[in-house]
Parts: C-alpha cells; structure tokens; sequence
C-alpha cells in the first residue's frame, strides 16, 4: 500500500474507532516505523485542514483521534440535545493541577499538598475520565496512584504533558521525600482560565462511530 492510500485507511481507522488510537497499532498493521506513521498523520491533518472539513486530527501523547473543530460544538450540542455539564470547581481545578505535574501520586500526597479531605474530587475527576488509576504503590495498604488521561491532554490541548507550562521558580520540593509546596496563584490562575476546556469534554465532540 502506497503512503496516498493510507492517509485515507488512517482517516477510515480513526473515525470508525471513535476513539484515540496509538501509534503502535499503525505501525504494527501496516509494518511501518512510527516517524513513517506520524508522516502520514501529518499529511492527513494538512488533508483535513485544507479541504475545510469540519473534523480535525489531534495529537494526544502517543496516540491520534479525529474530534469535530471547537466552533461546530452549539451545533452539535443543539441538535443532538447535549446538555452542557457544569464546569468543574475551584477544588478539582487545584487537585486536577497537583496530579498533572506530579504524577503519578497517591490521594494522600494530594491530600497533604492541599490540606484537605480530597475523596470525593478525586472520584469525581476520573468519572468525567480526566484521571485514571496508575497502579499502586509498594508500601503498606498499597494505595493507588493516580495520573491524568488522554482526554485531560484533549481538553486541554496539549500533545503531551511536556507542554504543560512549567511551574514558577518559587514552587520547590519541601522536603526529602519529594512533597512539594502548594501550588502557586499563577498555576491556579491557569487552571481556572482553562476550565471552559474541561467541561464536560463539550467543545470537542467525538464523531460517532460508524
């Protein structure tokens, strides 16, 4: 199969998954290396961009996913009777924040960090599939650990968690046991400016699948 002949197997594999795909699976079925994989990717997106298609290719760690653009969102919501969900509060935003650039961390380091009780917003956040669990950490109890999910990357539309912003130079580790301090105005003040983004997954809605 020639490259123009995938680009349009990619785009029919994506939208029929309806969900992000990983780049090792390209690769695998179609035996190509993964920078051959990302090139035809690059090439589909350009495809879709030009052609003014309402559907655009989104990148999310190691994986792809077709999503309709941001301003077809009230007329998806309207004519598929999608209600928009309340925004997340102030308290989500803080521990969605700790988790994303301390991950993976168990509910008690959150705990510690904001000085309070977070069970039922940690709950809350992997319902809404921003959180997920990571495994569990090798001491007594074996508490789970908790990171972010490719649909927080969506939401938030980062790649990766490399582009995340990084942390002012004031925020540093409190002690040897790697326990940082609360997280500044500045990092909160994003959270909080970025949470339209996280509502509910509202403005970029998955196609359904075929």
């Amino acid at each position: 199969m020639t490259v123009n002949e995938m680009i349009p197997a990619f785009e029919a594999i994506l939208f029929a998954a309806g969900e992000p795909v990983e780049i090792d699976k390209f690769s695998d079925v179609f035996e190509i290396d993964n920078q051959t994989v990302e090139g035809i990717m690059d090439m589909l997106s350009d495809r879709l961009d030009k052609s003014g298609s309402a559907v655009k290719l989104v990148r999310l760690d190691f994986c792809y996913q077709l999503c309709t653009r941001k301003e077809y969102a009230e007329n998806i919501r309207s004519v598929l009777d999608l209600r928009r969900k309340a925004p997340l509060s102030q308290a989500a935003l803080e521990v969605l924040a700790v988790i994303a650039y301390n991950q993976p961390v168990t509910k008690a380091y959150v705990e510690q960090v904001r000085g309070v009780d977070c069970s039922g917003v940690v709950s809350t956040l992997v319902e809404k599939g921003l959180l997920e669990e990571k495994g569990r950490l090798e001491l007594p109890g074996r508490p789970l650990l908790y990171g972010t999910t490719a649909n927080f990357l969506r939401c938030f539309g980062l790649k990766s968690l490399d582009e995340l912003p990084d942390v002012p130079s004031d925020e540093t580790v409190e002690d040897a046991n790697g326990q940082l301090k609360m997280l500044s105005a500045e990092v909160m003040d994003l959270a909080k400016n970025i949470s339209d983004e996280v509502d509910g997954l509202a403005e970029d809605i998955k196609p359904e699948e075929a």
